[in-house]
């Protein structure tokens, strides 16, 4: 398909809007694919030509989904960021190195900024908004954090008025799938993980899905629009989905809960009324059947907000994959050609403006599940409540399960009301102390959104 300036573009005396992207990937074939396809859609959308005018990959003879006309691709960053008529610079390349130096390259020579990458615009992305603000050109993420799901834009302009008071978000795709087998199928970890990679879920290499990596990236961009401040993704604390039994799924079935990975942030108001910190965390945990992200299966994605004007608002759809991301990330292409046409930038800027300090883990309160094996023998029960009485810590309920006659052991399921974890992981440690404690198996945290 030839898509250099038609006759009609020149005979109109229209400058076309050009765009150079960075990576051809699964995401960037699809953004390539539809401005290709779609060119005069999105033409006629803008109101003027759109022009696929340069791609820059790393291997210009590897086998591609989508045919890209030989003289569009490029190995040399230049081609793009030396190119003075390029507009709009699209990011689909991925990673932090050499990605975010490109894209400052690009601001400082006055182009617009579309990309995906979630673990740049978490770790850089107020920087290089502020810069985008200096130099007057837009940068648009949408795609960085929900897929196809309208996220972004919700938190800049639609929930502005509202101070939001929490987020809870299935915001990973693959551990969503399978985390959901786990649960209809009463499958182990490493099959359903199988399972996932079989069905192209899931990468050879799962260690960013399912160590909560990748949810952790974008729970640190969400805060930063839910809570106007920046933290760091390292500082925000995380547990994968590695260690979760098919056991779990059952108990949890029976005590009226689902177990999801759950990107959870959280203001905290002072004693004066003002917010004085947020908490942020990514961990499994145990929802109540009847929430609404409960009901968030598959590879589908979810974000529950709370905002104080608003209430409860949920944002539902697939986070993940070419179609969904791309949709995103040439919606936003033609949101800035929009405001090419209009000769603005910045419309709706976006400003860290609170800088909260992170409310640190041990300090995080949350009710428990608590599964483990104990010596089937009297006075053991007590034992296990002195411990957590003996750290600030009161048992809503006590379940148990079977015991083996052989083994001499009995199997227990606890839930507690409200605890602070620092409380919860001295019991624990102490519990791995005491003989009558055979084996401590799962502990979850219960959320009701």
């Amino acid at each position: 398909m030839n898509v250099a300036t038609t006759s009609h573009d020149a005979a109109s005396g229209v400058k076309p809007v050009r765009i150079g992207m960075f990576g051809l990937g699964t995401v960037g074939g699809g953004v390539a694919k539809l401005l290709l396809s779609r060119r005069d859609i999105i033409s006629r959308e803008i109101g003027r030509p759109i022009e696929l005018t340069k791609v820059v990959v790393r291997d210009l003879h590897r086998t591609r989904e989508v045919e890209v006309p030989a003289e569009l691709l490029s190995t040399d960053p230049d081609a793009i960021l030396e190119d003075p008529t390029i507009d709009i610079v699209v990011e689909v390349m991925g990673g932090i190195r050499p990605a975010g130096e490109w894209l400052r390259r690009a601001i400082r020579a006055g182009k617009h900024i579309v990309t995906a990458n979630k673990d740049l615009m978490a770790t850089e992305g107020v920087e290089l908004l502020r810069l985008a603000a200096e130099h007057g050109v837009d940068i648009s993420y949408e795609a960085s954090v929900g897929g196809g799901i309208p996220l972004i834009g919700v938190f800049r302009q639609d929930l502005v008025a509202n101070e939001v008071q929490s987020v809870h978000a299935i915001i990973n795709g693959t551990t969503n799938y399978i985390l959901t087998r786990m649960a209809q199928d009463g499958a182990d970890y490493l099959p359903a993980l199988a399972e996932a990679q079989a069905l192209g879920y899931a990468e050879a290499d799962p260690t960013n899905d399912v160590e909560a990596i990748d949810a952790t990236y974008k729970l640190a961009i969400l805060a930063s629009l839910a809570f106007r401040t920046h933290v760091p993704p390292p500082q925000i604390f995380r547990e994968g989905i590695t260690k979760l039994r098919a056991i779990d799924f059952r108990m949890a079935r029976e005590l009226g809960y689902v177990i999801k990975l759950v990107a959870i942030g959280r203001r905290h108001k002072g004693a004066d009324g003002t917010a004085d910190s947020i908490e942020l965390r990514v961990h499994p945990t145990l929802l109540p059947k009847h929430v609404l992200l409960a009901g968030v299966n598959g590879v589908y994605n979810a974000v529950h907000v709370q905002g104080d004007l608003v209430g409860d608002v949920l944002l539902y759809g697939r986070g993940a994959g070419s179609g969904p991301t791309s949709s995103s990330v040439v919606s936003d292409i033609i949101d800035i050609a929009h405001n090419v046409n209009a000769g603005v930038s910045n419309r709706v800027p976006f400003r860290v403006t609170d800088n909260l300090p992170l409310l640190a883990i041990d300090d995080v309160q949350s009710r428990y599940y608590v599964h483990l094996w104990v010596a089937d023998q009297p006075g053991v029960l007590a034992q296990i409540a002195q411990v957590f009485g003996d750290h600030g810590i009161s048992i809503a309920s006590c379940i148990q399960k079977e015991t083996d006659a052989k083994a001499g052991t009995a199997e227990l399921v606890i839930v507690t009301h409200g605890a602070r974890e620092a409380g919860m992981r001295d019991a624990l440690h102490q519990f791995e102390t005491l003989s009558a404690v055979r084996d401590l198996g799962s502990v979850l945290r219960i959320e009701t959104p």
